[in-house]
C-alpha cells in the first residue's frame, strides 16, 4: 500500500454517511498520519452531501473509492459490514469497522484470517475499548485489589423514537444488535469467551424487535449480565464484583471517566478519574493508525507480522493488538451476537 506522496500520510476513506460517520470526521483529525480523502455511499447524492460538508471526494462506485484511499472506515448499516470489510481487504486496504464487525463468529474469524494472510490490519471500532477510563477500570479489576472476579454486570439503555431505524429494521434492528457490543465488552475482556451457557431474555415491540434484552452468562466460577435497551430506561452502570470488593463506573460508563472501588468497610472507597475527550473515537482511531504503521514497518523490514496459527488462535499478535480489542475478542462478540440472532430467528 502506498502512502500519500510517500510522506507516511495514510489516505482514509469512509464507507457510510450516517451519524457515526459524521462523528468520525473531526475525531480523525486527532490521529497523526491520517488524512480523510473520500467517502463512499451507493447513493451518490448522499455521498455528495457528506463530501461537501467535510471537503472530501464523493464516490458512488466502490472500485473508484478504493483507488483513492489506503485505509477504510466502515460506518454502514450492520448487515453490510462483513461484505465491505471483505471488499476492502481484497483491494489491499486496512480496515477499521464500526461495531458489530460481524453477525456470526465464523464470519468474523474468516475475516481476521483473510486480513492476516494479506498482512492487513482489521480493527473493530468499539470506542469504549480504547478510552483511558475503561482501560483503567480493567486494570483495577485485574490487579487483584477486589480479589477474584466473580460477577460482571453492564447496562446501557437509551430511548429511541419508535420510527427510528433501530426500532423499525425488522431484520437487523433492536436493542441487542445496536447496543449489545458495549455491554458484552467488559464481560469478554474480564471473563473471556469460555462461558458455559448464555441465555437471552427480551421484551419485544409489536414488530418483534427487542426493546430491552438481558443476556445472562454462566462461567466456571463466575456469572455475568449484559443489559441493553432502546425502549426501556434503566440505570446504566458497570459493576465488577470480586471476593474482596467491587469496582463501579456509573452511566455513561461506556464513556468512562470516574470509577470507584468499594470494600467491606463502607468507609473504604477508592476513587479514580481518567479523561474522555470529544466523542471518544479519537482513541480507537489512534490505536488503529499505530497498528497500521507497525504492520507496514514490519512488512517493509521483511519481518514476520502475524503469529496467528491455522487453528484461529490470534493470541500471538504483537503487543499493540492487546490495546482495546483483540481479534479473539471481536470473534467472541460476533459469536454471541449470532447466537442472539439465531435465538430470535432473525438469521
Amino acid at each position: 500500500m502506498q502512502s500519500e506522496q510517500g510522506m507516511g500520510i495514510q489516505r482514509a476513506g469512509v464507507i457510510g454517511t450516517g451519524r457515526i460517520a459524521n462523528r468520525f470526521m473531526p475525531e480523525a483529525g486527532f490521529a497523526d498520519g491520517i488524512h480523510v480523502q473520500a467517502v463512499y455511499n451507493p447513493h451518490l447524492e448522499s455521498a455528495g452531501r457528506f463530501a461537501a460538508r467535510w471537503g472530501l471526494d464523493a464516490c458512488g462506485d466502490l472500485t473508484d473509492f478504493f483507488r483513492r484511499v489506503d485505509l477504510v472506515y466502515v460506518a454502514s448499516p450492520h448487515e453490510t459490514h462483513a461484505a465491505y470489510i471483505k471488499a476492502a481487504l481484497e483491494h489491499g486496504k486496512h480496515v477499521l469497522c464500526e461495531k458489530p464487525l460481524a453477525l456470526k463468529g465464523e464470519q468474523a474469524k474468516e475475516l481476521f484470517a483473510y486480513a492476516e494472510r494479506q498482512n492487513l490490519v482489521l480493527f473493530e471500532g468499539i470506542k469504549t475499548a480504547y478510552c483511558p477510563g475503561f482501560r483503567k477500570i480493567l486494570e483495577i479489576a485485574r490487579s487483584g485489589s477486589i480479589g477474584t472476579i466473580r460477577y460482571v454486570e453492564a447496562c446501557f439503555t437509551k430511548l429511541e423514537p419508535g420510527d427510528s431505524r433501530e426500532l423499525t429494521d425488522r431484520m437487523y434492528g433492536g436493542s441487542f444488535t445496536e447496543l449489545g457490543s458495549y455491554c458484552l465488552l467488559p464481560v469478554i475482556k474480564l471473563l473471556g469467551n469460555g462461558f458455559e451457557d448464555v441465555r437471552f431474555e427480551s421484551i419485544k415491540a409489536e414488530n418483534g424487535l427487542d426493546v430491552f434484552t438481558k443476556a445472562s452468562f454462566r462461567y466456571p466460577g463466575a456469572l455475568a449480565t449484559a443489559i441493553c435497551g432502546l425502549g426501556v430506561k434503566a440505570e446504566g452502570r458497570l459493576m465488577i464484583s470480586g471476593t474482596k470488593g467491587y469496582a463501579t463506573a456509573e452511566a455513561p460508563w461506556w464513556k468512562t471517566t470516574d470509577m470507584k472501588v468499594h470494600y467491606e468497610n463502607p468507609l473504604e472507597v477508592e476513587k479514580y478519574s481518567e479523561p474522555f475527550l470529544g466523542d471518544g473515537l479519537r482513541y480507537e482511531i489512534r490505536a488503529f493508525a499505530d497498528r497500521v504503521n507497525e504492520v507496514e514497518n514490519s512488512v517493509r523490514a521483511g519481518k514476520k507480522v502475524w503469529e496467528a496459527r491455522d487453528s484461529g488462535d490470534f493470541r500471538g499478535l504483537c503487543d499493540s493488538c492487546n490495546v482495546g480489542l483483540t481479534p479473539e475478542d471481536s470473534i467472541a462478540l460476533a459469536d454471541i451476537m449470532g447466537r442472539f440472532m439465531e435465538t430470535e430467528r432473525l438469521i
